[in-house]
């Protein structure tokens, strides 16, 4: 975003100045004799800049401050003053101003402050655009990708997310299916209420169980006073269960009177509890195979999969890569404050050749190594990890160099960047690796 500087001055000589001054330099300029005119022209433009004088006629520019960058937070503000106080320049930072300027001490000062405060309005605006991308993340319009089969499985979810009917999520590891979860219970009725989630590969079938139901104080060594369950905090909104497969036989059977007649019994108490909520659920198993053979209660299976929907592994919706890596790419480079980069044509072919076994989430982490390990403005095919090589083009393939550089990285990054553990591994000398992080201009970690 290269927007407008918008100049506030109730001297109309001074804005007129100032305005061919900063569009030799090649910024687009508006100007205001007011603070009311100004707050207008800032609500229909795309201002990224704000130079506005302190005295107004109508508004102290110092007091403003607080305006602009409730209208536009990311905007960077510039207060000249015809008579500067310490007083003023503390209070106008304090606002949010980028900078105040004494006026006549500013011929000198004004445009090398402009690439500056222009610089950071670019970074603050992709900085919100991507927080404000994140507040509307658990909607069905924000999950990346057109293809047909991703759209089959977006419309069923719309369609069922506005009934309570218990709904099962089927997929590859790294599909989505905690995302299509969040935005079902976000379009449902219950989306002012809880949305919470559980692993349950992730625990114990004891420890699952206290997780799941709470427990009373007593009901077993070192529990000192009763514990909400993750049901009691999901009540009135959806408890999501992810990894559904991994759950117990006997946890299995206290889950399904919960879906029958809601209500469940903590551990250690004697008394039932009333409970209202939507359970979704989510597997990578083939829960049906699992019922038939007994490894999964087949009540319970009924009961889960009344509506099922089926999440596509990233290898079948390929045309949905050059979005997605596109995405993270943004993600990440706002990130780590990386100027904005570029995909590779290289980098996308290589993506579209490979497998992608652990889906979006791969795609995803293998997004985020490019980002680090990137120069400039574009992204290098040799910072791609060391499996998308047989898909890289043939020179690159068989470059015994490129393979040696790629394979250094990898192993600084396993170390964290301990250059003498480095060497270690990979059975080198020290001052050879130096020489060689060197020779290759390899990002050291």
């Amino acid at each position: 975003m290269n927007g407008i500087v918008l100049i506030i001055d109730d001297e109309k000589k001074i804005c007129s100045l100032l305005s061919r001054i900063i569009e030799l330099e090649g910024f687009k300029t508006l100007q205001a004799n007011t603070g009311k005119e100004g707050l207008k022209l800032l609500k229909n433009n795309e201002v990224s800049i704000v130079i506005s004088d302190v005295k107004l006629p109508d508004v102290n520019g110092v007091a403003m401050v607080k305006d602009i960058k409730a209208i536009k937070p990311y905007v960077e503000i510039i207060n000249l003053t015809a008579y500067g106080t310490i007083a003023d320049g503390v209070l106008a930072i304090k606002n949010g101003a980028f900078d105040y300027l004494v006026k006549g001490d500013d011929n000198d000062k004004i445009i090398p402050l402009l690439y500056k405060a222009m610089d950071k309005a670019n970074l603050q605006y992709r900085i919100f655009e991507h927080e404000d991308k994140a507040n509307k993340k658990h909607q069905f319009s924000t999950i990346i990708g057109q293809s047909k089969i991703l759209k089959e499985a977006i419309d069923l979810a719309k369609r069922v997310s506005k009934t309570d009917t218990t709904v099962l999520l089927l997929g590859e590891t790294g599909t989505g299916k905690e995302v299509f979860a969040q935005s079902i219970h976000s379009e449902s009725l219950r989306s002012g209420k809880p949305f919470v989630a559980l692993n349950c590969s992730g625990f114990s079938p004891d420890l699952l169980e206290s997780e799941l139901f709470g427990y009373k104080a007593g009901a077993f060594t070192g529990a000192n006073k009763d514990k909400k369950g993750l049901l009691e905090e999901a009540n009135g909104g959806t408890l999501f269960l992810d990894e559904i497969g991994e759950m117990n036989l006997d946890l299995q059977a206290k889950l399904l009177r919960v879906l029958e007649n809601q209500s469940f019994i903590k551990v250690g108490d004697t008394n039932t509890q009333k409970v209202n909520v939507r359970i979704l659920a989510a597997t990578n198993k083939d829960l049906k195979a699992d019922a038939a053979s007994g490894k999964f209660r087949s009540d319970l299976y009924y009961r889960l999969s009344v509506f099922t929907i089926i999440l596509p592994p990233l290898r079948e919706r390929k045309q949905d890569i050059p979005a997605l890596a596109a995405h993270y790419l943004n993600e990440f480079s706002i990130k780590i404050n990386h100027p904005e980069l570029k995909l590779d044509d290289q980098i996308l072919s290589v993506f579209e050749k490979y497998n992608w076994k652990g889906n979006v989430r791969e795609l995803k982490n293998v997004i985020e190594r490019l980002v680090i390990l990137s120069d400039g403005d574009q992204l290098n095919i040799s910072a791609l990890p060391m499996e998308f090589f047989e898909f890289a083009p043939m020179e690159n393939n068989f470059n015994l160099q490129q393979i040696e550089k790629q394979h250094i990285q990898k192993v600084l990054i396993h170390t964290k960047g301990n250059k003498t553990e480095t060497s270690r591994l990979l059975g080198i000398g020290l001052t050879t690796l130096y020489r060689k992080i060197d020779e290759y201009g390899i990002n050291e970690v």
